[in-house]
């Protein structure tokens, strides 16, 4: 019987064992879980996962391998994975390389036969905190005083964004969007593609002035890893361009218009990462089921001093999941609407946006 080579020391000195795949680096993250039953793809290459280990609470993880088209991000930046059950040998004619394959070639750690559902109750209870994956031989003290010594990172974003434009262009094109990139899902683009606007790319720590330069129809805020507190160009850049022209935010972009207006953010105990989380939409009524991946939340209370309304509310734990200011032209919502969980229940945001943009062209 093949022995443990691997293992996991949360801060605490808790130690779970198992099996190493992909790369064998040592690594100290933050853990977190996510709930999905499916899209460990587009998981491992959403960069909003930089520096965090996450853990899959759907046991059999890696079965129908990697494919070229699934991916949200160019260079994979997650932390680490870890799973029950690994499957190298996948079942996918669209498959052109395994998970293993993939965390190999991006320096990408996992472990597998951990007991998750054990795992995934000592965060849910605790909350998120840090470990090291390391060697199974590793001393524990020593492990414990690294995580402690080694400092939270506060430049996530900075890592993960583009360092110059690029540009996605769609046929027929009605809309010119300038995407500012804190770690954005290829997705996005893609869904702003297929609602008809040509999008440019641009570094999160591109200045307002160089936005306008672009004549943009309307701006878009994507997500991203971290604390949105630490995002301080991106907040300033929203300050200079609301009321100037539509901007939509997701995730992390709804989080920095929340800040930009005056509003504040709190941590969450363990964050809120799956495909099945429910949300009330305020003005409709109607429950629309989201994907989400995020550790930070605006306070609903510190709405009441901002001329932004909170518009959707998550029916688990009563977070604010969507704010606007309607004289401005801006709106965001916390959850993920290109990740299609519904499949389609959130898709009228996109569509939101571009009758913003149109108005706009209208007006001016």
């Amino acid at each position: 019987m093949k022995s443990f080579d691997r293992k996991i020391v949360l801060e605490d000195g808790r130690e779970f064992y198992g099996f190493g795949f992909g790369s064998t680096n040592d690594r100290v993250l933050e853990i977190v879980f996510n709930t999905s039953m499916v899209g460990y793809q587009e998981v491992v290459s959403d960069p909003s996962y930089t520096d965090q280990m996450v853990v899959f609470t759907y046991p059999l993880i890696g079965n129908y391998g990697i494919t070229d088209e699934d991916f949200e991000c160019k260079n994979p930046s997650i932390g680490a994975i870890c799973v029950y059950d690994y499957n190298d040998f996948p079942s996918n004619f669209r498959s052109t390389k395994t998970l293993s394959e993939l965390l190999e070639e991006n320096g990408i750690p996992g472990i597998s036969g951990v007991d998750t559902r054990c795992l995934t109750r000592i965060i849910r209870d605790c909350g998120s905190m840090r470990v090291l994956i390391t060697n199974a031989n590793t001393d524990r003290e020593k492990a414990v005083e690294l995580i402690k010594s080694t400092p939270v990172p506060h430049d996530a974003v900075e890592r993960v964004s583009c360092k110059k434009r690029w540009y996605s262009r769609t046929s027929n094109p009605k809309f010119n969007v300038v995407a500012v990139d804190c770690g954005i899902k290829l997705n996005i683009v893609r869904s702003l593609n297929k609602f008809g606007c040509n999008v440019t790319v641009v570094p999160y720590d591109t200045p307002a002035d160089e936005i306008e330069f672009m004549k943009p129809d309307g701006v878009f805020l994507s997500n991203g890893p971290g604390d949105p507190q630490d995002v301080s160009p991106v907040i300033n850049t929203v300050k200079k361009l609301k009321g100037r022209y539509p901007i939509f935010g997701i995730c992390l972009g709804h989080q920095i218009i929340s800040l930009a207006y005056g509003a504040k953010t709190y941590k969450l105990k363990f964050g809120h990462r799956g495909g099945n989380h429910p949300v009330k939409n305020l003005s409709t009524g109607k429950i629309e089921i989201t994907s989400q991946n995020h550790s930070y939340a605006v306070d609903l209370s510190s709405l009441e001093e901002t001329p932004l309304t909170a518009t959707h509310i998550n029916l688990l734990d009563k977070t604010v999941e969507g704010v606007e200011c309607v004289g401005d032209r801006i709106f965001s919502v916390q959850y993920h609407p290109e990740s299609a969980p519904g499949p389609q229940d959130s898709s009228y945001l996109f569509e939101r946006f571009v009758e913003m943009m149109r108005e706009a062209k209208e007006n001016a």
